[in-house]
């Protein structure tokens, strides 16, 4: 499989079918990674909204999203090395944000690595806003997280 890319992908909902993949994709992109159980528990939560790039039969990219008292939180971001900086997370975030407005959720937020200037980059693109700092949020390496909220009532 190669990196670039002649198709748009298909971004579509996660299934049981997917964990294992979506766990190998956190593997190679995150030093704390989550576990198939992690994403299985996901899956079958009604809260969760968990999506998947697919392309030509492979996963490519994932998202999480959970609502939480009438907000969102999206909790895992990750595009496949060799596909990054093609819209793929960017196409991940926009069915993220359609999902919000279809359950009429404004106010949704996200952490980040204070170091991740794309994913930083990227979520401003869609109305996210820094609000504060988490002191050591992130290990391996220890690291500050970026709070981001995007709010209707102020985007």
């Amino acid at each position: 499989m190669k990196g670039s890319q002649t198709k748009a992908p298909i971004i579509r909902p996660m299934t049981e079918n997917d964990v294992s993949a979506a766990s190998k994709l956190e593997e190679e992109t995150f030093s704390m990674p989550w576990k198939e159980s992690d994403f299985l528990e996901m899956v079958k939560a009604p809260y969760a909204h968990y999506l998947v790039a697919e392309l030509e039969g492979n996963i490519v990219g994932i998202l999480g999203l959970r609502e939480l008292a009438g907000e969102a939180e999206i909790t895992n971001v990750a595009v496949r090395k060799e596909f990054k900086r093609q819209g793929i997370g960017r196409m991940l975030v926009n069915a993220a944000m359609d999902i919000c407005d279809g359950l009429g959720i404004d106010d949704v937020t996200l952490e980040v690595r204070v170091s991740n200037d794309p994913a930083i980059k990227l979520y401003e693109g869609f109305g996210f806003k820094s609000e504060g700092i988490r002191p050591g949020f992130y290990e391996k390496p220890d690291e500050d997280a970026l709070i981001l909220w995007r709010r209707k009532t102020l985007c």
